[in-house]
């Protein structure tokens, strides 16, 4: 079970993000964007909490282009939320923690929902 946000390359985006079993959220961030360090731990608390009901991917935006060009990712921090392959929501900015956890809770039964 993974428990805290796993960085994830252009070539394996495909296979670790939109072919996950579980609700991914995909932080598009770079290492010298403050908001980013901001909301970093954030993601790293949730990726431990909700440990085999969501996964926390990471994609750093300097490194690894392909997949932030074709989201049309302009500002960073941006989080999709993903889930059977589709977007289910993006975020562009950093939050604060508590509003972070009610659009992770929102997914989360968004999700739900259409599973069953």
């Amino acid at each position: 079970m993974i428990t805290e946000p796993i960085h994830v390359t252009d070539t394996a985006f495909e296979q670790t993000v939109l072919k996950s079993t579980l609700p991914v959220i995909v932080d598009f961030w770079a290492p010298w964007c403050s908001p980013c360090r901001m909301v970093a731990p954030v993601l790293e608390k949730l990726a431990s909490e909700y440990a085999g009901k969501l996964l926390v991917a990471k994609v750093n935006t300097d490194e690894q282009q392909d997949w932030a060009t074709r989201y049309n990712v302009q500002g960073i921090p941006t989080m999709l939320f993903v889930a059977n392959g589709k977007i289910v929501h993006r975020q562009v900015g950093a939050l604060p923690e508590k509003m972070l956890r009610e659009v992770v809770t929102q997914f989360l039964e968004v999700v739900q929902t259409t599973a069953n």
